[in-house]
């Protein structure tokens, strides 16, 4: 039987950094535009309703992470994924809460239907 080691204390400070990128819904938002493409900086703040500062913000950490690639052309910023395993990241998540939600609305279905069986059968006086 082979032990498991221990994981060090800088690998975990490292993954919990990595997912506390994707923990901001505006980079969810940004992730999800640049999906289909390349975009300049100012697509994404139209896109996003928001300001250049705050787009260029949230485009600054994911490329520091390695999860995105800039390019620039004459005074424009372009980005573009450079990590594709974050969709299957994100893809394995949004399955989990698909179940999750699948699984309450049959609770919730089951429930209601016991509660209507229960009134239904009561005796009248």
């Amino acid at each position: 039987m082979k032990l498991m080691q221990p994981v060090p204390q800088e690998v975990m400070q490292q993954i919990a950094e990595y997912f506390s990128i994707l923990s901001e819904p505006m980079r969810l938002r940004i992730l999800n535009l640049l999906r289909d493409g390349e975009k300049c900086v100012q697509d994404l703040v139209e896109a996003t309703e928001t300001s250049q500062a705050n787009v260029s913000k949230h485009l600054k950490v994911m490329l520091q992470a390695g999860i995105l690639s800039r390019r620039t052309e004459g005074t424009s910023a372009y980005y573009s994924i450079e990590d594709d395993l974050i969709f299957e990241l994100c893809n394995l998540v949004c399955d989990r809460l698909a179940t999750r939600i699948e699984q309450q609305a049959h609770y919730f279905r089951t429930f209601g239907l016991a509660e209507q069986s229960i009134s239904v059968s009561t005796p009248e006086h």
